[in-house]
């Protein structure tokens, strides 16, 4: 009789334990759901370094292009200045030589024609 006691028992404490132990399964969607949010957030933050990093990749390309807007003006600026300077030396060279004209001009004496025979 002691043995069938003690299967019963037994029995008795089998059942509460397989009894148990669906209490445990609602634990596993609780870590599923910490699980996905840690994904979600990790997402989120690769996302967000993403988005920083080809932002300053545009500002960075939006500044060189400037720089290249800025050079190119300038080396305009340097053809114009130096076109500018080129003709004022011509215009210079061209009133020299007038003057050098009449001052020959007013050191010539005017003699007369000899008629051609």
């Amino acid at each position: 009789m002691k043995k069938i006691i003690a299967t019963v028992i037994a029995g008795l404490f089998a059942t509460a334990a397989f009894a148990q132990t669906p209490a445990t399964t609602p634990a596993a969607p609780a870590v599923a759901k910490a699980e996905a949010k840690e994904a979600k957030a990790d997402a989120k933050a690769t996302a967000k370094e993403t988005k920083a990093h080809i932002k300053a990749d545009a500002k960075t390309a939006k500044a060189e292009a400037e720089a290249n807007k800025d050079v190119a003006v300038a080396q305009a600026d340097a053809k114009a200045d130096k076109a500018d300077a080129h003709a004022k030396a011509h215009k210079t060279k061209a009133k020299a030589h007038e003057k050098t004209v009449k001052a020959d001009a007013a050191a010539m004496p005017a003699t007369p024609a000899t008629p051609a025979k």
